[in-house]
């Protein structure tokens, strides 16, 4: 197994040179650390772009908390690693066997790794252990027939033509997943001697599921929408158990209407923890996703973190890292506690929840993010991410110590480039929007520029229901390298501030979002530093929304680029992977009651634009169709705005700024970057 080389850092007469987007192909990822369940040792998975700009995944281990990274697996495809219950294997999932991924097994001492199933041609989801050691429970959906690798070679023999999709159900699609047609996934059962799978678990529901062992192994949870038409009716999520002997599926008694996520039971086996939300409320986000614990057998529910406005689903945005959705949740080995992700303002740090008190401890309180992978069996040992607005992500052991937990960092696969290049520090501020409310908003100011007063960028994050904060941001390093003042904020509709905070625009877009994002504007012009007559406004989904709402309301900055926008929300009502419902986040429909709607598109309000402006966006795009941006191209031409619209192919989707194929990554930093010599340096 190969070794990591310890890195070089810069002597003190070498100056760091400034970042730039080719610097990206020299990136390191890690993700994913889970900790053996003797706590010495923690997998992770690595990535980065070879010569050739394909994406490298391989498992590495180091020992906790100290020791050098070596190299584990070497498919190239390879992620999701899980310790088995005694730690002496490891399975993971790897496509290396191009085109199906399977699950491998290997020695955690080393070796060959050697496939375990034989899946057909689909996708794998969750992998988890079984207590025993003896079976792994895993959901899989097969891919429709018509369009797998062998149906393709087939077509191309006899020179026939891609077949016609035959669609009739509502859900097909999912951006950065594809188009599944009528396929779900189900969940099976693989015995580890054999390799043998069987189906367990089946319901056709467009909207998944989520599982977890008992601590016998006798059963699983599932959170399920048994549901016709479940897509209509979220609220109608439930939890069951599942004997694996009879095969037949309970109702956990006690149960009302809301969205039930995550699942996982207590080692006591007495409790199972999930989270989501209760009623009959929109799945758009603006609520908090909470903590339940549900008492066995008699299904009484307690919701530990609704006294503490926190939600486990306050993701932190970010062009370099994973983007994960929902905090982790663990359960302390005496049943007494669960450990999650606090994001709050921008950072995260970890927590415990006490059943007894319902209590919330914060175990760590830095800036950046310390991200939660998993613990060990004694619950001593965390495995950790961690990583901040000056800092690439790094792989992090967590020791408990009484009332908070002793990090330490244990790769450091990025410091050597970190070293060779500047990097521009975020200062946090807070501003005031017009009725009072708060708003915390980042400035990255360019130390390098010899400029007295410096054009400026205000970026607005996409969700909207989701963050900013303080983590690593390679677009803004970019910008602010090229001598532009980097802004970013969490206006109204953002997560991380409380509930009211985020759901202050729900069914409500451009109103207190704009207000709040107009403070944030006038706080960036009265910046002695900032040239208010060279101001740049960009944003990606809906980003791009506030964007295009900026240009068709102001006409104060220079330049605009509107990323993967929203535009016209009637039309995206049934051309995005999820059709939007009437009357649920939004007031009426989009074919007779469309008034909400249309008064809440940009496009509405582009007659009075000026800005000239740049268009991203991928053909790929199953979230935020690409006819979205063309209406903005079309609308912009026509009034005589200066424009441009950028296309990256249909093999790229909404997450190409994050996840694309790292060429065209690149390129569209550098159209960023042209876009801004033209109209905010006047270069050409």
């Amino acid at each position: 197994m190969p070794k990591s080389s310890r890195r070089k850092t810069l002597t003190a007469k070498q100056t760091p040179r400034l970042i730039s987007p080719e610097d990206l192909h020299r990136f390191v990822f890690v993700s994913d650390p889970q900790v053996s369940p003797n706590g010495r040792s923690i997998l992770f998975c690595r990535r980065h772009t070879d010569e050739r700009f394909q994406a490298v995944s391989n498992l590495w281990l180091v020992e906790a908390p100290g020791g050098e990274p070596s190299q584990f697996t070497s498919g190239g495809k390879d992620v999701m690693g899980r310790w088995s219950p005694d730690g002496d294997g490891i399975a993971f999932l790897s496509g290396r066997q191009k085109p199906k991924s399977q699950i491998f097994l290997i020695p955690s001492s080393g070796g060959e790794a050697r496939p375990l199933t034989q899946f057909p041609e689909g996708s794998i989801g969750e992998l988890k252990w079984s207590p025993d050691g003896k079976h792994i429970a895993v959901s899989f959906r097969p891919a429709d027939q018509d369009f797998t690798e062998e149906a393709r070679k087939h077509r191309e023999e006899k020179g026939l033509s891609d077949p016609p999709r035959i669609i009739d159900v509502p859900i097909y699609r999912m951006d950065g997943d594809g188009y599944f047609n009528a396929r779900r996934h189900a969940l099976y059962i693989v015995d580890v001697a054999t390799g043998q799978h069987r189906e367990i678990f089946s319901n056709a529901s467009d909207v998944g599921f989520g599982f977890a062992w008992s601590p016998g192994g006798k059963e699983i949870a599932i959170t399920a929408n048994l549901a016709p038409a479940s897509w209509k009716k979220p609220w109608l999520s439930r939890l069951y158990r599942l004997s694996l002997k009879t095969g037949r599926l309970t109702l956990v008694p006690g149960q009302g209407d809301g969205y039930r996520g995550w699942v996982s039971w207590s080692p006591d086996g007495r409790k199972l923890a999930f989270t989501g939300h209760l009623g009959r409320h929109d799945l758009w986000g603006a609520k908090n996703s909470e903590l339940h614990v549900v008492e066995l057998p008699s299904g009484k529910t307690r919701n530990l973190s609704e006294s503490h406005d926190l939600c486990l689903e306050a993701v932190i945005l970010s062009d370099s890292r994973d983007v994960d959705w929902l905090s982790p949740i663990l359960w302390s080995p005496d049943s007494k506690g669960l450990y999650c992700e606090i994001r709050r303002q921008g950072k995260t740090n970890v927590g415990r929840f006490d059943l007894a008190t319902g209590s919330l401890r914060q175990l760590t309180d830095e800036p950046g993010q310390i991200c939660l992978g998993s613990i060990c069996k004694s619950g001593r040992t965390f495995g950790l991410r961690l990583g901040s607005t000056a800092r690439l992500d790094e792989i992090g052991a967590g020791s408990l110590d009484r009332q908070h937990l002793k990090i330490a960092t244990v790769s450091s696969f990025n410091s050597r480039l970190m070293s060779e290049i500047r990097i521009t520090e975020a200062q946090p501020y807070w501003v005031t929007s017009a009725d009072g409310t708060k708003v915390q908003v980042w400035a990255m100011r360019p130390a390098h520029s010899k400029r007295a007063r410096l054009p400026a960028v205000l970026e607005i994050h996409g969700g909207p229901h989701a963050q900013y904060g303080d983590c690593f941001f390679h677009e803004f390093q970019v910008l602010a390298a090229q001598g532009y003042a980097v802004f970013f904020s969490n206006p109204r509709g953002s997560k991380g501030y409380g509930e009211a905070h985020c759901e202050a625009i729900r069914g409500d877009w451009g109103r207190k979002d704009w207000a709040d994002l107009q403070a944030v504007i006038e706080f960036i012009k009265s910046l002695p530093w900032v040239d208010s007559s060279r101001m740049a406004v960009m944003g990606g989904s809906y980003g791009g929304y506030m964007t295009n709402w900026v240009i068709g309301h102001t006409t104060e900055f220079a330049a605009a680029i509107t990323d993967r926008c929203v535009s016209n929300l009637v039309s995206m009502a049934g051309s995005s992977d999820g059709p939007i419902l009437p009357d649920t986040y939004w007031e009426g429909n989009a074919w007779d009651r469309s008034e909400t709607l249309w008064s809440q598109s940009p496009l509405r309000y582009l007659g009075s634009a000026k800005t000239p402006t740049l268009i991203i966006h991928s053909e790929g795009d199953l979230r935020c169709n690409i006819e979205q941006a063309e209406q903005v191209y079309s609308a912009l031409h026509v009034l005589g705005v200066p424009t441009r619209l950028i296309r990256y192919p249909a093999s790229t989707s909404h997450g190409l700024s994050r996840n694309g194929p790292v060429d065209l990554r690149i390129h569209r930093l550098r159209a960023i970057i042209d876009w801004y010599r033209t109209y905010l340096d006047g270069k050409s």
